[in-house]
């Protein structure tokens, strides 16, 4: 869920900040947001200062305070995989969950309502600390060999494949 949940809010972010664009009128204001969406998406401690790219940040967020809000609990809720146990855990993702719920913004009140209906789900991540993320990319090597086969019946020849990508991984780290 880590990576899934991350990568599906900055989806939905990405589509609010090309909601907004679209509604404004001011040329000065679309250009100020213009080119925004991968700095809203970046970690803030990647940002490139060369680049200015907080500045660059800092102006799209002072023009819209929606999208401030938005991303701030963007922010916010990556600070859930940081806590120290999953007491904290808990305590962090319920409050993230009230406060974008009582937001004025219904793409964070909807979020919000998905993370509270994956919420047990989520949290079991401090039981465990594993990521679906390896199983997942295997998913996708299978799923490419298997349009690479598209046509072939031979579902025999198929197994020793699927067998040789997990070895190839091992023998690529040994």
């Amino acid at each position: 869920m880590k990576q899934r949940g991350t990568k599906y809010f900055n989806d939905k972010l990405s589509d609010f900040r090309r909601a907004l664009y679209n509604e404004l009128k001011d040329q000065n204001e679309k250009k100020i947001l213009k080119g925004t969406r991968w700095l809203l998406l970046k970690n803030p401690e990647n940002l490139n200062n060369e680049k200015t790219e907080n500045t660059r940040l800092n102006q799209a967020l002072e023009l819209n305070k929606p999208l401030a809000t938005a991303y701030y609990k963007k922010e916010e809720l990556r600070q859930f995989w940081k806590q120290p146990d999953k007491a904290a855990a808990q305590k962090h993702i319920q409050q993230w969950i009230k406060t974008a719920a009582s937001t004025k913004i219904p793409m964070l009140q909807k979020f919000a309502n998905t993370v509270a209906r994956h919420k047990f789900g989520i949290i079991h991540f401090y039981d465990h600390r594993i990521s679906t993320g390896p199983l997942e990319g295997t998913n996708n090597k299978i799923k490419t060999l298997q349009k690479q086969a598209y046509g072939f019946r031979d579902h025999e020849f198929f197994k020793p494949k699927i067998y040789g990508l997990h070895e190839t991984k091992y023998a690529l780290v040994g």
